[in-house]
């Protein structure tokens, strides 16, 4: 499926409705280029979880937590790992497989470790179309 987002809003929108159908162990695995929307992408999804806490990209910290919402939601930025191996060894991949649903930023940094019913979404700008232009292309 492809979703064309035309601002920050059209994005965290289409990630608000995806966060309101999930499910837990949902893991939600997000690419695409610095600055392409992912973390405002991983902000949507946690409010259709009815998380209203402030959302951070766990840039240093690999994962946040936030349990006061519909489902707890697990927040992971995995863009400074320098092999994909540290992810287990960290025992990071056991939230896969817990009650909450998962957002994976740079998730092909991990793609090894990443289960198979994981819905990947890529986002690309497309400047032609204007600098706020992106395409959501949703896949499993």
């Amino acid at each position: 499926m492809k979703i064309e987002a035309f601002s920050d809003k059209d994005t965290f929108k289409a990630a608000y409705e995806m966060g309101k159908k999930a499910l837990p162990n949902d893991v939600f695995c997000v690419t695409g280029e610095l600055g392409t929307g992912k973390t405002v992408f991983s902000k949507g999804l946690a409010k259709g979880l009815e998380i209203d806490e402030h959302i951070t990209s766990p840039t240093f910290t690999i994962v946040n937590e936030y349990r006061k919402g519909r489902l707890p939601f697990y927040h992971f930025d995995v863009y400074r790992l320098e092999e994909s191996d540290e992810f287990c060894e960290l025992g990071l991949d056991e939230y896969f497989y817990s009650e909450g649903v998962c957002v994976v930023e740079w998730a092909d940094v991990i793609k090894d470790f990443i289960p198979k019913n994981a819905v990947w979404i890529n986002i690309k700008k497309d400047i032609e179309k204007g600098n706020d232009y992106r395409i959501i292309e949703v896949f499993r």
